[in-house]
């Protein structure tokens, strides 16, 4: 089966975008890394992308002003470009209109430092210590319409531990993302997740229900 094309749309360093990478270079992975696209033209993690061979290319918010829906016709136009099969979202700052996520529905992945639902939006680190919270961590998502909400393809978690501060707590959160990141990709990749009612089922077997067991799916 061919491997499946696959855009990683950026706003910074890429560190996930990086680890995608890094593990598509595995020819048994069941995709492959063929661009990257950032919205900053600054963004530390189109050199990674070009150092590793992959495809860049910038849409610049800044160059449409208030037109959202020109930015996204420019960005749609770069991933038919490259014929891209699934869109990662790897700390891309620029929330995308529901036409687009509509349009790539099942086929546009999220992560999210939180264990969503909780601390939707952005400094989750922050919120989670202001919480009290014992446990944090990392979630892949579907992306929807509504911000950080999609049926959930991934967690990881990480304690939460006395003195910790939101560098910290980050460290540990961005180790989780780079592991569970690849993992979901590989599992859309391979067509063994569907969403049912909402909810990802992998192999069958509900994808939070999954995490909780520690099943592994690789």
């Amino acid at each position: 089966m061919p491997r499946k094309r696959v855009a990683v749309l950026i706003s910074g360093r890429g560190s996930n975008m990086a680890a995608l990478i890094e593990a598509a270079k595995d020819k048994n992975y069941p995709a492959e890394i063929v661009l990257v696209v950032s919205n900053r033209p600054e963004a530390g993690g189109l050199l990674v992308a070009e150092a590793e061979g992959v495809a860049t290319e910038v849409v610049d918010y800044a160059e449409f002003g208030k037109d959202r829906a020109a930015f996204e016709r420019a960005l749609q136009a770069a991933l038919d470009r490259h014929r891209i099969d699934i869109v990662c979202l790897a700390g891309f700052m620029r929330i995308l209109s529901a036409d687009f996520a509509t349009a790539w529905r099942g086929r546009m992945l999220n992560i999210h430092p939180a264990l969503l639902p909780a601390f939707k939006g952005l400094d989750t680190h922050r919120r989670a210590l202001e919480a009290g919270a014992t446990t944090h961590g990392a979630t892949v998502h579907f992306v929807v319409p509504e911000m950080d909400s999609g049926p959930i393809l991934a967690q990881g978690t990480v304690p939460v531990l006395a003195g910790d501060d939101e560098a910290a707590l980050a460290a540990r959160v961005l180790a989780v993302e780079h592991r569970i990141y690849p993992l979901a990709l590989k599992l859309l990749a391979e067509g063994r997740v569907r969403v049912v009612d909402g909810r990802c089922l992998i192999d069958g077997v509900p994808a939070v229900l999954a995490a909780r067991s520690q099943r592994p799916f690789n």
